[in-house]
């Protein structure tokens, strides 16, 4: 018999749990630069406060912080607001196709305003260039070097009384380029916009069969708790707030929750 036990082989050879290595998955800045990487530089740079904003259009929008301050104690309770975001499919008659990208209710009303999301892009006030952000300033750049864009701005010229200007094909590191070398650059974008998460290229064939998931909430887990609770207790009792709405009694709303898991403490007698 032995005198110590036979000890485990170690486990550094085994393969890990993960079936990708860590290097490989992108962080918000080196996805930035992966993707701006044939893209002129940003002037206001990308959000670091609410980092999935610099992958859509959100009009400088981000996560709020406030009180709810209860009328009879004045006690405080702490809550946020998100902004709506939706997924939606918007048409770009500079490339002639269709875009779904992530866009908050507030940037849609303006590019319904506006006459439409190249009008949106193509904005010259420097407010409009702080709205679109990294992925508003990425789309803008793409529709400029396109062939509808370019005779638009040289009508522009011409109802101004201006001389035409000469055409100089320049890269996105702002020197010159050659013709081919920007349509290299113009091919390499438009396959990272296919491929893309975000915002990817939508036929006109497949748009029919997308219309189903056009629009997409972002809703807490706890919102779609509350949204429940009317089908799992149909007959609890109702009250009457201030504003005019009605609400589920405390003890249901507690037990719905406890039930799922949400909070650990019983529920609160009335």
């Amino acid at each position: 018999m032995p005198l110590f036990a036979p000890s485990h082989p170690p486990l550094t050879h085994l393969r890990s749990f993960s079936s990708s290595a860590r290097t490989l998955a992108k962080s918000t800045k080196k996805r930035l630069e992966y993707e701006h990487r044939a893209v002129p530089p940003y002037p206001y740079g990308p959000s670091h406060i609410y980092k999935q904003s610099n992958f859509g259009l959100y009009g400088t929008q981000k996560i709020r912080f406030g009180n709810i301050v209860s009328e009879k104690n004045e006690i405080k309770t702490r809550r946020h607001w998100r902004p709506n975001v939706h997924s939606k499919r918007l048409w770009s008659d500079a490339l002639q196709r269709y875009l779904r990208l992530r866009i908050t209710t507030r940037v849609l009303r303006t590019v319904d305003k506006v006459g439409g999301l190249d009008e949106y892009l193509l904005g010259e006030k420097a407010g409009r260039l702080k709205e679109l952000g990294m992925g508003g300033w990425k789309l803008r750049w793409r529709i400029m070097q396109t062939e509808r864009v370019r005779e638009r701005y040289r009508r522009q010229r011409e109802l101004l009384g201006l001389p035409p200007l000469e055409e100089v094909w320049r890269g996105s590191d702002g020197g010159q380029a050659t013709e081919q070398q920007v349509a290299d650059e113009m091919r390499a974008f438009d396959a990272g916009l296919e491929t893309g998460e975000e915002i990817e290229v939508v036929d006109e064939s497949g748009a029919e069969a997308s219309a189903e998931s056009d629009f997409l909430r972002e809703e807490s887990p706890r919102r779609n708790v509350v949204l429940s609770l009317v089908s799992r207790f149909p007959f609890a009792k109702l009250r009457s707030t201030q504003s005019g709405h009605s609400k589920l009694g405390r003890k249901a709303y507690d037990s719905a929750l406890l039930s799922k898991g949400v909070v650990e403490h019983g529920p609160v007698e009335e």
